[in-house]
C-alpha cells in the first residue's frame, strides 16, 4: 500500500512541475504556446494532478485540471490538424 501512495504522490508532483514548467517556458519565451511541448506538458501535468486529487478526494483541483487537460487535448488536436 505504501508503494502505491508513493507512486500517487510522485504523479501529483510531476503534474505540478510539468504545468509550472510549461508556464515558465512560455513566460520566458523559451517556447511558444502553440508548441507541442507546451501542450503536452499541460496535458500530462493536468492528468497527474487529476489523479492525485481524486485519490485524495479533492474535487476542486480535480475539476480544474480535468478542464485544463481537455483544453490541452483540444489544442494538441488543433496542432495536428493544422500541421
Amino acid at each position: 500500500m505504501r508503494e502505491k501512495h508513493k507512486l500517487a504522490e510522485l504523479v501529483g508532483w510531476y503534474g505540478t512541475f510539468a504545468i509550472l514548467g510549461a508556464y515558465a517556458l512560455v513566460s520566458f519565451k523559451l517556447i511558444t504556446s502553440d508548441s507541442y511541448l507546451y501542450q503536452i506538458l499541460n496535458l500530462s501535468g493536468a492528468i497527474g494532478i487529476v489523479a492525485i486529487s481524486l485519490i485524495k478526494k479533492a474535487k476542486q483541483p480535480a475539476a480544474l485540471n480535468f478542464v485544463w487537460a481537455v483544453i490541452a487535448l483540444v489544442a494538441i488536436i488543433s496542432l495536428v490538424v493544422k500541421n
